[in-house]
């Protein structure tokens, strides 16, 4: 009987870099802290790819290759929104499968944007799910407690935790005050802090990160002295507003400990040349803009 890809996967490597520190490595090696989201929507895929490749799922295959060639090299690392591949069923993971594949063959850490949440032998099964497919590390929502994560980081995959996102309405949950005084997302980051200071890198920084907005740099500061051992993974950055400013504040005192992730900023830009050419060239305008900021 044929296995699945979570099947073949089998343990997790015993020795090596954890995840915190083959980042950090890939981030020294680029220059810049930056990560490019494939987040892929038909309808917004060059026409050209649409008329070569009429089937959804190998557009998108067509259209991910193109992108993650034209990054590589000037971002350290990239991240899937699982659920653009998803919803074409099987085709659709197993072209996400394969881009992950040749997203590592181009030597980029790939973060896979899932944001899972459950406990026990669910998460064992989404975090077999995970490495199977290749990912470096994951998305996660940690509302169900500290064995929501054991399993993904038994497995040896990175997190990065659901903190302070970037949605605007995440204020209705993250910025509420508890009894104590803390928000919301206060708490979460205080826990993410004790689960991640076991899991720290020879860099100084830990295998669990976690998800904080540029669009909430407000609170930057404050978060950041709760997590100093964190990367922070910052979406909002670009499309939805989000500054090189604004990541100064996420930054820690040594100028390291993010993660800028930009979008439709990047994968849809336009230019004078091809789609590839258009960018690769946002690509670098990313990263050079956050080279600004972390020196």
């Amino acid at each position: 009987m044929m296995q699945s890809a979570a099947d073949r996967a089998g343990p997790a490597p015993a020795s090596g870099p954890g995840f915190a520190d083959r980042l950090d490595r890939a981030i020294r090696t680029a220059g810049s802290p930056v990560c490019v989201g494939l987040d892929p929507v038909l309808g917004s895929i060059p026409g050209d790819v649409r008329a070569r490749r009429p089937d959804a799922a190998g557009a998108i295959e067509e259209f991910c290759s193109g992108v993650l060639r034209s990054v590589s090299g000037v971002a350290p690392a990239v991240k899937f929104q699982s659920a653009c591949f998803e919803r074409y069923g099987s085709a659709g993971v197993a072209v996400l499968e394969r881009s992950i594949g040749l997203a590592r063959s181009l030597g980029l850490v790939v973060v896979l944007d899932a944001k899972r949440g459950d406990i026990g032998i669910s998460a064992e099964h989404y975090a077999a799910a995970a490495r199977g497919l290749g990912a470096d590390a994951i998305t996660v929502n940690g509302y169900l407690g500290p064995s929501t994560l054991e399993p993904y980081l038994e497995g040896g995959l990175g997190l990065f935790v659901l903190v302070r996102t970037s949605n605007p309405d995440s204020d209705a949950v993250q910025a509420h005050r508890l009894a104590d005084g803390r928000s919301v997302a206060e708490m979460m980051a205080d826990a993410v802090a004790t689960a991640g200071h076991e899991r720290l890198g020879a860099c100084g920084l830990s295998d669990v990160g976690a998800v904080v907005g540029a669009t909430k740099s407000s609170e930057g500061r404050a978060l950041r002295a709760r997590m100093p051992e964190q990367v922070f993974l910052v979406p909002g950055y670009g499309a939805q507003g989000g500054t090189a400013e604004d990541v100064r504040a996420l930054l820690r005192s040594d100028g390291r400990g993010v993660l800028v992730t930009a979008s439709r900023s990047v994968i849809y830009a336009k230019g004078d040349g091809s789609w590839t050419d258009a960018i690769a060239a946002a690509a670098r305008k990313l990263a050079d803009e956050i080279r600004t900021v972390v020196g």
